[in-house]
């Protein structure tokens, strides 16, 4: 696979309730998907060292753009607290892939700045198992 450019990335949510279908979350200019696993300790007498088991696999994200006023972005997502539908693509989308999907509960944060224009941000966290399809 190829090195490829963030221009053509988008992540898609099922912004208007957790049933709606994911569409693109309007201009976002940085997204990021997260995957990491609990160490769990169990160094035990005797060892010569620390020693540790991986425990559950972790999923989260995270993404900031600007301020669509003619979108809710994420807002009513992080304000009902249910669960959305999304879709992460590194690239240009396609049903081939790359991309992540699964469901997560999402925030949203606004920030207006004097020197810049209205920027939006937000995280995410898996509330199910996250996927990946393709290479």
């Amino acid at each position: 696979m190829a090195r490829i450019a963030g221009t053509t990335g988008r992540l898609y949510v099922g912004i208007a309730s957790s049933s709606a279908a994911a569409e693109p979350i309007a201009y976002i200019s940085k997204m990021a998907l997260d995957f990491a696993t609990d160490d769990l300790e169990v160094t035990a007498m005797g060892d010569v060292n620390k020693v540790y088991v991986a425990g559950m696999p972790d999923c989260s994200g995270s993404f900031s753009g600007f301020y669509d006023d003619a979108t809710a972005q994420t807002y009513t997502a992080a304000r009902d607290g249910a669960a959305r539908n999304f879709y992460w693509y590194p690239k240009t989308p396609s049903n081939t892939g790359p991309y992540w999907f699964g469901t997560g509960l999402f925030d949203f944060s606004i920030e207006t700045d004097i020197n810049g224009a209205v920027s939006v941000s937000g995280n995410f966290k898996a509330s199910s198992a996250v996927t990946k399809v393709g290479t």
